[in-house]
């Protein structure tokens, strides 16, 4: 019938958005003070598995900039300092800040993709 692609449409965008419901992320510690020198850790979990057992991606964002890309595929550095790197597979990840800087400070968000969505979180840190 002439119907047919529309309705399999709609059923398909139900489907992912049900899906993207089901993904949960959280992201721990919510705040962080640190002082320069000190070693940070922030870590991120999610629901369920990410697509590939690696699409976990961290960025800073700082006051009045876009966010900037700090580790891709869970441990991949993108033109980022060696202080920063990542580890974790599959639901837990974390993010850690070897001697943390004062220029460090701002909003630490992962983004963690699921077939056939993504979702993100965020922590706040403060080096003074």
């Amino acid at each position: 019938t002439s119907c047919a692609p529309h309705c399999f449409l709609m059923l398909f965008l139900s489907f992912l958005s049900e899906c993207r419901g089901q993904v949960t992320i959280t992201q721990s510690p919510s705040i962080t003070a640190a002082q320069p020198g000190q070693e940070v850790r922030i870590n991120c979990k999610t629901s369920s598995s990410v697509y590939n057992g690696n699409y976990l991606y961290w960025y800073l964002q700082k006051p009045g900039e876009a966010p900037k890309l700090l580790i891709y595929a869970a441990t991949n550095h993108s033109n980022t300092p060696s202080r920063f790197s990542g580890s974790g597979s599959r639901t837990d990840f974390t993010l850690t800040i070897s001697g943390v800087q004062t220029e460090d400070t701002g909003d630490y968000y992962c983004q963690s993709f699921h077939w056939p969505g993504s979702t993100s979180s965020l922590s706040v840190l403060s080096c003074k």
